[in-house]
């Protein structure tokens, strides 16, 4: 039975952003370089959360962004000056990889225009944040590993609060985890304890397939911890996280020093302590321990065989992201049912909603498009990498429409489904819907989104009603299923 007319002032979670939309251009787009095209592996190191507050020195060199204007061929880490200059100038020497810093004062950011813009590199490093994120940059990290993106979180011991704001890299990253808009179920199947472990050799377990543990930089066998942490492992949250190394005495789900996992297309790395990483040279006044050479340790190999493994550079396990050639089965859409509200999408003003003048196919949100009876347009957009490796992507989503008009012939009304570039050009048209298709229920409709593989597009529903007599789009748990 066609809805009455719909109210402009009922209660929902939109957010009023028409005006930005109803003018052709998706405002979630993104100016990705599609990762599987680069070459060399590009890697962020960031530096914008106090990563070289008090005693810490956690940057490649001072020269930043670009270590390579210390020096531009590097042989010794102490031609680049910062205590992870060792990592850094042992990539650098393969001259398979692109190393930049986002300096201090800065801000993560996915999608954007800027050079240090996530979209623009393979794998982010955090290597012990000490500010938290904030939630535009959870989102921007969080989107970036869910489209193929390496991250790699570096923690330390509980406590280690080094600019005394009142949060630790612990409290940090699982804040990351916990508090964001894309996901905050537990995405990568493991949180961070608050321990402080003052000393052990964590050892690597058996397995000679694993690229992490058996990659081109070498075999590791023992990590090391000098003040540190752990992981608990919960599979049942995500069944790809697994732990390399552990705490003496522990395995199975406790005691991961550490750990990898796997969310959307993209890969993840957790290491429980940033002393394995500390090459023991830095800038004048602090504090250093050459973690990085330990003798009892491999750490240079398990933080560069990680890179490799993050980048994609290994073509093994894992996820599809940064250039690799693998594709995991993943479904790539953020708050795909809407029940988180606005959260991942972007859309006209009381589009998302839990109304009850229509019905959700399933949870108690869903979008609503158009059904107010006079001239009107709604949109509703989401930006996502489509993973180069993977050879088949479906977009997938249940739409009900119901109308006033009364005409069998012509479409009053009109709903497009279109793929857009980061320029808000259309690049196609997947399906228009209108009045005529005004039907009781819902209907999955079904589109693939194989030949924009490689690309980071935006999705984008585009409702536009006529002057009279209503017609309402309503869309709910969508999908893009990759594999």
């Amino acid at each position: 039975m066609p809805q009455l007319p719909r109210s402009r002032h009922r209660l929902t979670t939109g957010l009023a952003v028409l005006g930005l939309l109803v003018t052709g251009a998706a405002v979630e787009t993104s100016t990705a370089i599609p990762a599987a095209a680069a070459t060399p592996h590009r890697i962020l190191f960031d530096n914008a959360h106090a990563e070289t507050a008090g005693n810490a020195d956690w940057i490649v060199s001072t020269s930043q962004p670009d270590p390579l204007g210390q020096d531009s061929s590097p042989s010794a880490e102490t031609d680049w000056t910062g205590a992870l200059s060792s990592w850094g100038v042992a990539l650098q020497k393969t001259g398979n990889y692109s190393l930049k810093t986002l300096p201090s004062g800065s801000s993560l950011t996915y999608g954007g225009s800027g050079a240090q813009d996530l979209a623009n590199f393979d794998t982010l490093v955090l290597p012990e944040p000490n500010t938290l994120f904030t939630t535009a940059e959870k989102t921007a990290i969080m989107n970036f590993v869910k489209n193929g993106g390496g991250l790699f979180m570096i923690s330390d011991h509980t406590g280690a609060d080094r600019n005394n704001d009142g949060e630790d890299a612990v409290e940090i990253l699982n804040d990351l985890m916990t508090n964001n808009s894309v996901d905050s179920t537990d995405p990568f199947g493991f949180s961070i304890d608050s321990l402080s472990i003052s000393s052990d050799y964590p050892s690597a377990i058996s397995d000679s397939t694993n690229p992490v543990l058996h990659g081109s930089f070498g075999t590791v066998t023992k990590s090391l911890i000098a003040s540190g942490t752990t992981a608990t492992l919960k599979p049942a949250d995500n069944s790809s996280v697994k732990g390399l190394l552990y705490r003496t005495g522990y395995s199975g789900n406790t005691g991961a020093f550490f750990a990898t996992s796997t969310f959307g297309s993209g890969r993840v790395a957790f290491w429980g302590d940033s002393s394995p990483i500390d090459d023991g040279t830095g800038q004048s006044g602090n504090t250093l321990y050459d973690g990085w050479n330990d003798s009892g340790a491999t750490n240079a190999a398990l933080a560069l065989n990680a890179t490799e493994w993050l980048a994609g550079a290994s073509g093994s396990g894992g996820g599809g992201g940064g250039g690799g050639t693998t594709c995991t089965a993943a479904q790539l859409l953020g708050n795909n049912g809407f029940e988180s509200g606005n959260g991942t999408w972007t859309a006209s003003s009381s589009v998302i909603t839990n109304s009850s003048s229509e019905s959700a196919r399933s949870g108690s949100y869903y979008a609503w498009l158009d059904g107010y009876g006079s001239a009107h347009t709604d949109t509703l957009a989401q930006s996502v990498t489509v993973p180069s490796a993977c050879t088949t992507a479906t977009l997938s989503f249940y739409l009900h429409v119901d109308t006033a008009e009364t005409s069998t012939s012509t479409a009053y009304d009109t709903l497009k489904v279109q793929v857009l570039n980061s320029s808000g050009t259309v690049l196609g048209t997947l399906a228009t819907y209108s009045n005529l298709n005004a039907a009781s229920g819902y209907t999955q409709r079904s589109f693939s989104l194989a030949s924009y593989a490689g690309q980071t597009v935006t999705l984008k529903f585009t409702g536009t009603e006529g002057s009279t007599l209503q017609t309402s789009f309503v869309i709910d748990d969508t999908a893009l299923n990759v594999s």
